[in-house]
């Protein structure tokens, strides 16, 4: 029935409430403030979503490497076929994560320009900021990222490619999977934008207090995945 399997679903997000309790037992042990929080969640989504966008360009290419060598006398008995294979596969890792590294970890980069500007680090504000600054906000927050990997685990479970040869190649969808796939790390990141906007209300309103916090992590860590329309099914590639 379609009520037993949303009951199923739900039942299966009880490490999301797990990773709220621990997010916020941080916060209180830590005693930290708003900048604090706002420097947690920073922190948080550049680690979990490059992490991801690493997950997503790495599990294909691992899976269409390791199909290519034990296929590789049913595909093409030339070993040079299979090297330039792989170094086409190489190349195209390469490229994507330099691409996503420039685009996505350069505009975390930008965006804390902008928070160290109201929330300072070691007392150094905007273009101050250096490397021992970034190398502060990891020693500093990094506690927070065990809850925020566990809250974001679904994404590390996901098989973005996986090989079925019973399943034609069509089945591989196309480039709207494939920007489904990136859009991850992406959404947390709109996400957190809106939880920052509700920091700066909350500091510049004086409505500091744990009540509040708790709140917020509240929506960080809520199971958005189970609300929305359920994703489409992974891909399959024939390798025969």
């Amino acid at each position: 029935m379609a009520s037993d399997h949303t009951l199923d679903n739900w039942l299966t997000a009880w490490p999301d409430a797990l990773a709220f309790v621990l997010g916020l037992a941080v916060a209180r042990w830590a005693g930290w403030n708003t900048g604090d929080l706002v420097w947690s969640l920073w922190l948080s989504s550049l680690v979990v979503g490059y992490a991801t966008i690493v997950w997503m360009i790495g599990q294909p290419a691992a899976a269409l490497a390791l199909a290519s060598w034990r296929d590789r006398a049913v595909v093409d008995s030339n070993p040079r076929m299979l090297t330039a294979f792989w170094l086409i596969l190489t190349a195209g890792v390469l490229f994507f994560l330099a691409f996503f590294t420039v685009h996505f970890v350069g505009f975390h980069y930008v965006h804390s320009q902008i928070l160290i500007s109201f929330f300072p680090i070691n007392g150094e504000r905007g273009m101050d900021a250096g490397t021992s600054t970034y190398a502060e906000i990891v020693r500093r927050y990094w506690v927070f990222l065990p809850s925020a990997f566990l809250a974001h685990r679904a994404a590390f479970l996901r098989k973005p490619l996986s090989l079925n040869r019973d399943m034609p190649v069509a089945s591989l969808g196309g480039s709207k999977k494939l920007g489904d796939l990136f859009s991850e790390p992406y959404r947390n990141v709109l996400r957190m934008h809106l939880l920052l906007f509700f920091f700066f209300f909350a500091h510049f309103a004086g409505l500091e207090n744990f009540a509040v916090y708790a709140a917020v992590y509240a929506v960080y860590f809520f199971p958005w995945r189970l609300v929305r329309r359920p994703a489409t099914p992974v891909a399959s590639v024939s390798l025969q």
